[in-house]
């Protein structure tokens, strides 16, 4: 399940007021992710969880159920 917290970082970063995300919803299905909002999302959430990514572990990222999955374990 999407966490609230990660839900609203990815809308802030993305300026959308709302927008349902499920565990698989892909980047492509959300409005106005690109490739360089993809980065600042990834920034965004390192930041907001006080955790940091390896280059490997996004890229191996398929939807926001695996990125919650990876905030979850490094938690």
């Amino acid at each position: 399940m999407i966490s609230e917290r990660l839900k609203a970082v990815i809308l802030r970063e993305l300026d959308l007021d709302d927008f349902e995300i499920r565990n698989e919803t892909t980047a492509d299905t959300i409005p106005g992710w690109d490739s360089l909002r993809h980065a600042q999302i990834i920034g965004a959430v390192e930041s907001e969880f006080g955790i940091r990514f390896s280059t490997l572990e996004v890229l191996r990222l398929k939807n926001i159920g695996e990125l919650q999955a990876l905030i979850d374990r490094q938690k």
